[in-house]
């Protein structure tokens, strides 16, 4: 389960409710009474949101959206979603756009520094003859690429 740090706990709860219609599943306070953590769900994956601890190394990201790691969520509707977010604070660092590869997809950054990609499948491809949609394929086209760029 991913595990966003952050220094407002409170806030990035009620961000991912509001924006995503997360559902809170525990929330854990903290010794001085404020939240330290809390179980949500979204959609059909779990995630952790918990506030910085001076013991642990974990740190928010700083609100630049230079975080090297992005939640790739998908939901109903996008552009939805994405409206929410920015009512709720969020900045759009890339716009809402059909993709080639069925999706339509977003980038967002959030109040509390977190980098969200946010996709709508629009379009159901057929996979090519003779492959299948199952992880294997995948897993054989991602090597082939990686082989073809002298990447693996």
């Amino acid at each position: 389960m991913p595990m966003l740090v952050c220094r407002d706990v409170s806030a990035e709860i009620e961000f991912c409710k509001t924006t995503f219609g997360a559902v809170e599943l525990v929330r854990r306070p903290g010794p001085d009474g404020s939240v330290a953590h809390t179980a949500l769900m979204i959609g059909g994956a779990m995630i952790m949101i918990e506030g910085e601890f001076p013991t642990l190394s974990s740190r928010a990201p700083q609100p630049d959206g230079s975080s090297p790691v992005v939640i790739y969520v998908y939901v109903e509707d996008v552009d939805a979603v994405i409206e929410r977010a920015v009512v709720g604070g969020a900045r759009v660092l890339m716009p809402a756009k059909n993709q080639f590869w069925g999706d339509r997809t977003a980038r967002i950054l959030d109040p509390s520094g977190h980098v969200w990609t946010i996709s709508t499948r629009v379009k159901r491809l057929r996979p090519r003859r003779g492959r299948s949609d199952g992880p294997a394929s995948s897993r054989v086209d991602v090597d082939r690429a990686c082989r073809a760029r002298n990447l693996s």
